[in-house]
């Protein structure tokens, strides 16, 4: 049998050379995505869920979405649906489109911030605030910890309107009115959801780390996973991809397209612990398989034949925050800083029914979402811009159950 070595190549093979060592670095891309996107059994049927949704659509609970479905290994369904508006002329959704996040940003960049200064041992949860906001030692806010920000049960109020105040005109003059705000109820007692909260351990991390939280965020954890369509400063060149959210007639008096729908993060520059956050649906998917998965990633970019695994957060880590925080002294079903099933309430929860006790994700006001079902090794990304054009319609709280319920049906759950 003839062989050829690197020791008899002729200058005529040589020619070759080039090519050769082009089509080994496609097939070491192709085997690293193969192992990234993992295909069910093509007996399954999405169609239902594609209804619900074009449904949806029909209805006015939203203009576009998209939709991932995975678990551990890869992506199972993925599909975009409807148009980035409702208008006939609007460009389609596709799976490129870009979401304002609105508050999913509180799990994907802020929480997970705190996961990244946690690991590094930079960060005590159950150090008071102040010992790194030192502005925030005042009207008896002292005891509030960072454990207390994340579980929701600081004492803080849900928000304030600022940018109906005409004297709030500055990111400073905002930011010293919540480090000298004074608290609703005692600290501990109870969870109230707030926007306080997370713009506080947003600011934490920009003072731990010295460095503003978007490039914190983008250098330590999307760079990592190759999220490169997630920012918070979306660029304006990107504008034609990105989903709009309301047409804001009381405060800015524009289309909002690119430009953080969510008030506080706005007058702060779009960059808030609490909201500001765009990206796309496989973004998504990247880092929250990255959390099904005990921190744990393939990076793709890695040329080898065999998929290179890397480690975000310790696995001990994941767990600690994605696990429902018990023994408050009252009924509870946030982790930290991630929210669990929820108790229904008059709407169903909104990873639906069939998801198990389980479960970690988040939702967003503009009508985004992110679940993760351990037990079912389970992911669901569904994301629009149910606020356009304006915030009047609540159907997506319908919409979204009926979703995670219909994809757990047919994965036979």
């Amino acid at each position: 049998m003839h062989q050829i070595s690197i020791y008899n190549i002729t200058p005529k093979n040589r020619l070759f050379m080039p090519f050769l060592k082009i089509l080994l670095v496609l097939l070491c891309v192709l085997l690293n995505f193969t192992n990234l996107v993992y295909t069910q059994n093509k007996q399954e049927d999405f169609s239902k869920v594609d209804a619900i949704i074009e449904d949806g659509i029909r209805s006015h609970a939203f203009p576009s979405a998209v939709l991932i479905v995975g678990n551990s290994k890869g992506i199972i369904y993925q599909n975009a649906y409807g148009r980035l508006k409702y208008e006939e002329d609007s460009p389609n959704t596709t799976l490129r489109t870009i979401y304002d996040l609105a508050s999913v940003t509180k799990v994907i960049a802020t929480t997970a911030a705190i996961m990244y200064l946690y690991d590094e041992g930079k960060i005590d949860l159950y150090a008071p605030v102040a010992s790194y906001i030192p502005e925030f030692d005042n009207n008896g806010k002292g005891d509030i910890t960072i454990f207390n920000l994340l579980v929701h049960n600081s004492g803080l109020t849900a928000w304030t309107p600022f940018y109906q105040n005409p004297e709030m005109d500055s990111p400073q003059k905002v930011k010293n009115a919540i480090f000298n705000c004074t608290k609703e109820y005692e600290t501990g007692s109870r969870t109230l959801y707030s926007d306080y909260n997370a713009f506080l351990l947003g600011e934490a991390v920009e003072r731990i780390s010295g460095m503003k939280l978007d490039k914190f965020c983008r250098e330590n954890i999307f760079i990592k996973l190759n999220m490169t369509d997630t920012y918070f400063l979306e660029p304006m060149t990107e504008d034609y991809r990105i989903a709009p959210t309301e047409n804001d007639t009381y405060w800015r008096n524009q289309l909002l397209v690119g430009y953080v729908h969510d008030e506080l993060a706005a007058i702060l520059e779009g960059v808030s612990g609490n909201a500001g956050l765009f990206s796309t649906g496989p973004d998504l998917f990247r880092f929250m398989q990255m959390m099904l998965n005990y921190g744990r990633y393939t990076d793709e970019r890695r040329m080898s034949p065999q998929p290179l695994q890397d480690t975000l957060f310790k696995s001990t880590t994941v767990e600690l925050f994605t696990s429902k925080v018990t023994g408050l002294g009252y009924s509870n079903t946030r982790a930290l800083g991630w929210e669990t099933k929820p108790e229904p309430t008059k709407y169903p929860p909104a990873c639906g029914n069939k998801f198990s006790s389980n479960c970690f994700g988040h939702t967003g006001y503009t009508g985004t979402s992110v679940w993760c079902d351990r037990d079912k090794d389970l992911i669901v990304i569904f994301l629009t811009n149910r606020v356009y054009p304006d915030r009047n319609s609540n159907e997506i709280r319908n919409v979204r159950p009926k979703l995670h319920d219909e994809i757990c049906t047919i994965l036979g759950y």
